[in-house]
């Protein structure tokens, strides 16, 4: 299904908020401690509070389905808490 073009301006907007592209269904993205994920849905907008939210799901384990806010999705990892992470953000798209 191809997005509206309402979707695609709200991409544009949050692709400019977080200055990188945010994720899109069926791209895989990778969790900074190592775990595959395939996007399900994203944005997706909570009908009360209007926040957007990223839907995905684990491509490992019992292959569970998570939603997460988008600013949680799109943020960076906490080099404080986690200072042995390369990584730059808590997910990343994976390269294929």
């Amino acid at each position: 299904m191809e997005e509206t073009k309402e979707i695609q301006e709200q991409r544009d907007l949050l692709n400019a908020k977080y200055r990188r592209e945010i994720p899109k269904a069926g791209e895989l993205w990778r969790h900074f401690k190592d775990n595959a994920y395939k996007i399900i849905a994203c944005p997706v907008m909570h009908t009360e509070t209007r926040e957007f939210y990223c839907v995905y799901q684990a491509l490992y384990g019992s292959y569970g389905i998570y939603c997460r806010p988008l600013d949680m999705f799109m943020s960076e990892v906490d080099h404080e808490k986690y200072p042995q992470v390369q990584q730059e953000y808590r997910f990343e798209r994976k390269q294929v």
